[in-house]
This record gives C-alpha cells, structure tokens and sequence, in this order.
C-alpha cells in the first residue's frame, strides 16, 4: 500500500540476464503490448529512488542508460521496473489493472464477507485472486468466479468454486 501523499507506482515489468557484453539486457515487459514499457515515462526501481531510462531494441531486449557492460547489466538482473499509475492509458470497460483490485471488499452474491483482497498474483496459467481469511482463499480471477467487479464502490462478488478435496493416496 502507498503512504499518504506518495503516488501509486504499478509493476510494468524486470530486467532480465544480459544479452551479450555491451550491456544489453533481456526484458520482461508485463504491458498488453510489450514495446509499450518504454513509452510510459520515467521507470523506477522498487525503492522508487533509481530511474532507469530503456531504449527497447526488440520486444525482449533493452538497452539500459548508464549501462555499458555485461558486469553492469548483471547487477541489474531481478530489478523490477515501476512507472507512476497516471502514466498508464485509462482500462477499457469491463477491464481492470489488477492493482486496482487489491484493497476491494470480497463478498458472495448474498452480500457474505469473504474477507479482502489482500494480493493478485499470475504465475502463468492466469490470475488469481488472495482473498485474506480466515481462511485465506485463492480464486480465479475469470468472469465465472468473479461476476462484479464494482471499484466506486470498493468490492467485487464472488462465486467461490467448489473446494476441491484430495485424499491421500491410501484412502484412493
């Protein structure tokens, strides 16, 4: 969460291993259009106290300014890259930065509490949803699981699916 009075900054992607010794670096770019991360003004670091200024040569590949050689690229490896949440275009309708998402009242379509939002995490097969507990639930964040998004209102429903139970494998 930002403190009062500091601007929310957004993860827009990570500068990966380098690419060769003259300081190139592989890119991740978390953007809808990946040559877009270059183009949203000024990138910091996580502190926010480290601008990087990238100049992209492909779609996964950046030069970095300041940046003239391998050693310097690898201190850079891991580094994610932040920009200001008023850099970024505005979502199309029925779209969200799932930034936005975090902090938002969870409830059923009865108006049940099933906690908060408390993070949107993506390891590849799609987001889900960490709705703080007790219990601590994980939902996918598709349109079946959660019908309304309403952010002015600072909530969203869901339809939890079903616990799945796995029994060990004496029991099968």
């Amino acid at each position: 969460m930002e403190r009062a009075g500091e601007e929310q900054r957004i993860l827009v992607g990570e500068i990966g291993r380098p690419h060769g010794v003259r300081g190139l670096v592989k890119l991740r770019s978390f953007t809808a259009e990946p040559g877009a991360i270059a183009g949203y003004g000024p990138l910091t670091d996580a502190t926010g106290t480290r601008r990087i200024a990238l100049t992209l040569l492909a779609p996964d590949l950046a030069r970095i300014e300041g940046v003239a050689d391998r050693d310097a690229a690898q201190a850079l490896t891991g580094t994610q890259l932040y920009v200001a949440r008023a850099a970024l275009p505005p979502p199309e309708e029925d779209e969200y930065y799932l930034s936005d998402l975090i902090g938002l009242a969870a409830v059923t379509a009865a108006g049940a509490s099933l906690g908060e939002v408390r993070a949107v995490e993506d390891h590849g097969a799609g987001p889900f949803l960490v709705l703080a507990g007790p219990p601590e639930r994980l939902v996918p964040f598709t349109r079946a699981a959660v019908p309304v998004v309403d952010l002015p209102a600072r909530r969203l429903v869901v339809a939890p699916p079903e616990e799945i139970l796995v029994r060990p494998e004496a029991e099968a």
